[in-house]
């Protein structure tokens, strides 16, 4: 427990530094992706790290619950073969063979051991000081999800993703790698959906039928696994 707060206290105090010292920094969140999974013992640490992280206005965590830790003794319910996809899009794109977890890829580009907090808030800290190349801003009229974004530079072909997260789910896991532990994860990603592919030549508008009240995040990334490079999310 002391170490997890030792985490707490250095994660909060320099993602603050970041948002301090990084101009926009608010208006310009870093998406940390986590792949991670119930049945991975060396997991918890990483999923503790991500919830800290959510209580951060210049990130915005996501969980992404992989497949093949589902076949070791216990079936992650958060699992969806679609982050299993991405996970090795993001292994292809960086010219690796392997996939592993905790893995945290930071704004689509920086690949950190999850459970390591220091390099993860680096990497944090590097997306950052990218210069936005585009502005999203993200509105919802009853289950109308309007979606507005402008470029700031020229842009690269890319793709516009939406996926919806639950804040907040304590799990009971009874066998594996983690039996007998209850955890609480955060930002469980659900519902990941590529809505087109945008230019950037003018501005974009769209409207995206929107169901529930799980929070909603919208990313514009390089085609191919590259960068993200700008990011909204309506809570």
């Amino acid at each position: 427990m002391l170490r997890q707060s030792r985490w707490s206290h250095w994660i909060a105090a320099a993602c603050l530094a970041v948002s301090a010292t990084v101009a926009g920094a608010d208006e310009h969140p870093v998406v940390v992706e986590l792949f991670t999974s119930q049945g991975c013992a060396s997991c918890p640490a990483a999923d503790a790290i991500l919830a800290e992280l959510g209580e951060q206005e210049n990130v915005i965590p996501l969980a992404l619950h992989v497949d093949y830790w589902d076949y070791i003794g216990w079936k992650d319910n958060f699992a969806d073969p679609v982050f299993t996809k991405r996970q090795k899009g993001y292994a292809r794109s960086a010219g690796r063979r392997s996939i592993y977890t905790p893995q945290m890829m930071v704004g689509g580009v920086y690949d950190v051991v999850g459970s390591r907090p220091m390099k993860v808030v680096d990497a944090i800290r590097h997306a950052s000081e990218k210069p936005a190349q585009a502005r999203v801003s993200l509105s919802r009229d009853g289950d109308t999800l309007q979606i507005i974004a402008q470029p700031l530079s020229a842009l690269p072909e890319t793709v516009v993703q939406m996926v919806r997260y639950s804040p907040r789910e304590r799990v009971e896991i009874l066998d594996g790698e983690n039996a007998g532990r209850e955890i609480t994860y955060t930002h469980v990603a659900h519902g990941w959906q590529v809505l087109g592919v945008w230019n950037g030549d003018a501005d974009l508008e769209m409207n995206v039928a929107l169901e529930g009240s799980d929070p909603v995040v919208v990313m514009l990334q390089e085609k191919d696994y590259g960068a993200i490079l700008a990011a909204a999310r309506l809570r």
